[in-house]
């Protein structure tokens, strides 16, 4: 059994459609949620699917307690689900290449410190973008700069708010992370 912690500071769309997805898998499990957010809905959202969730703060993130959680969850793969905050080296060194993320954009454009949510559809329609879409990519010690694991656009149209675009943005989120993460874990290329 591959076991996933999720990190989420927000709503937990995306990781309740993660729980969702993976818990018809023999082989994938979400142990856990942690949030830097005492206030996330996402922890109300984990409390009715019955998935354990642990708030922490600065301190425990960059201090180790976070590590220690992580390792007495048994997690083998982290997932991050609209986390805000960057993951500190002793983590990524302790998960090579086994920390996912999604951007709500088409990198290596609109990412970096800051660029998230409402933000990053509001650069991409400032910019005058013609498509933007969703990539899955790997982390490392700087924000939205690892390794691309998978990409997948949408249309940007001249009628688009920021609003208009993030939901059809959800759209392809919800489509794709949960796959693109089971075929990552699987080792297998996403071929959709």
């Amino acid at each position: 059994m591959n076991n996933i912690a999720i990190f989420a500071s927000g709503s937990g769309t995306n990781a309740e459609n993660m729980v969702r997805y993976f818990n018809q898998s023999d082989t994938i499990r979400i142990k856990v949620v942690l949030s830097n957010n005492p206030n996330a809905f996402v922890l109300e959202r984990m409390g009715k699917l019955n998935i354990p969730a642990v708030v922490f703060n600065a301190d425990q993130l960059n201090g180790g307690k976070v590590l220690e959680w992580l390792n007495s969850y048994g997690i083998d793969y982290i997932v991050l689900a609209g986390f805000l905050k960057l993951i500190p080296l002793n983590i990524i060194r302790t998960f090579p290449n086994r920390i996912v993320n999604i951007h709500p954009a088409l990198l290596p454009k609109h990412g970096g410190k800051g660029m998230y949510g409402m933000r990053v559809h509001e650069a991409v329609i400032a910019e005058g973008d013609t498509e933007s879409g969703i990539t899955v990519h790997l982390v490392n010690e700087r924000y939205d700069e690892g390794s691309i694991i998978f990409q997948t656009q949408c249309p940007v149209l001249p009628s688009d708010t920021p609003q208009t675009l993030a939901d059809r943005i959800h759209q392809l989120e919800y489509q794709h992370y949960p796959r693109v993460v089971q075929r990552f874990i699987e080792g297998r290329q996403p071929d959709f």
